[in-house]
């Protein structure tokens, strides 16, 4: 495994910024979600929340033609980290020494339990397959769905 120390260090930082959105953070993301999206969004750690719009202002920039569908997904690209419910310091150790236990492994695998969590929702298919990067089905690597997930990587990377 992969650690760039340069992300992690400003998603650290990034993540003691405790203070409250802004109302018109809160809006951007309820004029984007569904409603049992914008509920699950709404249940996101602070930082996380914080963090999914500053993705989607990023992605926005790179894929301006970008979907409803697509744009949810980037909103809540980590909403499965909500299972690990590990905290800032323990999201380090996690990042640091792997999935060692159910809540580790569980924010490891956050794409796929985020993806599930939309499915159950209801949310649109694009929207959980982007979500839980699942489109191995599209054999094409420069299908729209692995451009856009490559968008919302580079957007992702703070």
């Amino acid at each position: 495994m992969k650690i760039d120390l340069v992300h992690l260090t400003k998603r650290f930082f990034y993540a003691l910024d405790f203070r409250p959105l802004h109302q018109k953070q809160i809006v951007t993301a309820k004029s984007v979600l569904s409603e049992p999206e914008f509920a699950l969004w709404s249940s996101m750690r602070l930082g996380d929340k914080r963090h999914s719009l500053k993705v989607l202002a990023r992605f926005s920039a790179l894929l301006p033609q970008a979907s409803v569908a697509e744009r949810r997904a980037v909103l809540l690209h980590d909403v499965g980290k909500l299972q690990s419910d590990l905290g800032i310091l323990m999201r380090v150790v996690a990042t640091i020494i792997g999935p060692r236990n159910a809540r580790l492994a569980a924010y490891h695998d956050h794409e796929r339990i985020g993806a599930t969590m939309l499915k159950k929702i209801g949310s649109e298919e694009q929207t959980y397959r982007l979500v839980g990067a699942d489109f191995s089905a599209d054999s094409d690597p420069t299908s729209s769905m692995a451009n856009t997930l490559a968008a919302l990587r580079r957007a992702d990377k703070i």
